[in-house]
C-alpha cells in the first residue's frame, strides 16, 4: 500500500505555535505522531514523505526518531531537508526532488506527481494527472494556490483541460491527514476539493 504525507517537523519547536498543532510541546506531538504511523504502517508499505521530515535538527535525535517509523520511506525533499549525513540517507529507499508515480483507488489507475512545493503548472494537470505537495501549510500561500488552479480551468486556460486540474496538500497538519500518513483514496475522499 501506498501512502502520502508532508511537513512532519520533527524536532522542529516552533511549528506547534504556527500550525496551530493540538500538541502541548514537541515531544508529545512526536510520540503521537510516531504512534499513529506505526499503527497504520507495515514495512510492506510505502511512504511517500514529501519534504520537510524536520527542521534540520540534531543528527543523532533525527536519526534515532526516523529509524523507528515502519515501511520504505520515499523522501521528496522539502526546504528544511538535510541530507548530507550518510547514515541518515540510509533511512530512505530513495531521496529526490521531484517524483512521477502511479497508483491505484478502487480499481481506478491514476498518475501522481509529488513535490514538496506547489506547482503552478504539472504533468498531464488537465488530462487527470493529480498534484500532491506540502510547504504551504494552512497559510494563505495555500488558500491562493488552490483557488489559481480552480480558476485556470473555469477561465482563459479552459480549452486546454479535459479534466479538472487537481492537486492536494498532504501536510501532516491538514484536517484530512490529522498527523499521519494517508492513502490516496483516503486524501480523494476527504480532502474537501474533489
Amino acid at each position: 500500500m501506498n501512502y502520502y504525507i508532508s511537513d512532519l517537523h520533527f524536532l522542529h519547536k516552533n511549528c506547534i505555535q504556527f500550525d496551530e498543532r493540538p500538541f502541548s510541546d514537541i515531544e508529545e506531538m512526536q510520540r503521537v505522531m510516531v504512534e499513529k504511523w506505526n499503527r497504520k504502517i507495515t514495512n510492506g508499505d510505502t511512504v511517500y514523505i514529501l519534504g520537510d521530515v524536520s527542521m534540520r535538527g540534531k543528527k543523532d535525535d533525527l536519526i534515532a526518531l526516523v529509524a523507528t517509523l515502519k515501511g520504505k520511506k520515499i523522501l521528496v525533499k522539502g526546504n528544511h531537508d538535510s541530507v548530507e549525513d550518510y547514515r541518515y540517507q540510509q533511512l530512505y529507499d530513495t531521496i529526490c526532488d521531484y517524483k512521477e508515480v502511479q497508483d491505484s483507488v478502487d480499481g481506478t489507475n491514476y498518475s501522481l506527481v509529488l513535490c514538496h512545493y506547489p506547482i503552478f503548472s504539472w504533468k498531464n494537470m488537465g488530462r487527470g494527472t493529480i498534484l500532491l505537495y506540502g510547504h504551504t501549510h494552512n497559510g494563505k500561500e495555500d488558500d491562493y494556490f488552490q483557488r489559481c488552479i480552480v480558476q485556470m480551468s473555469k477561465n482563459e486556460c479552459g480549452h486546454i483541460y479535459d479534466k479538472m486540474p487537481r492537486a492536494y496538500n498532504v501536510g501532516c497538519m491538514k484536517p484530512w491527514m490529522n498527523y499521519e500518513p494517508r492513502t490516496l483514496k483516503e486524501i480523494l475522499e476527504n480532502a474537501g476539493h474533489n
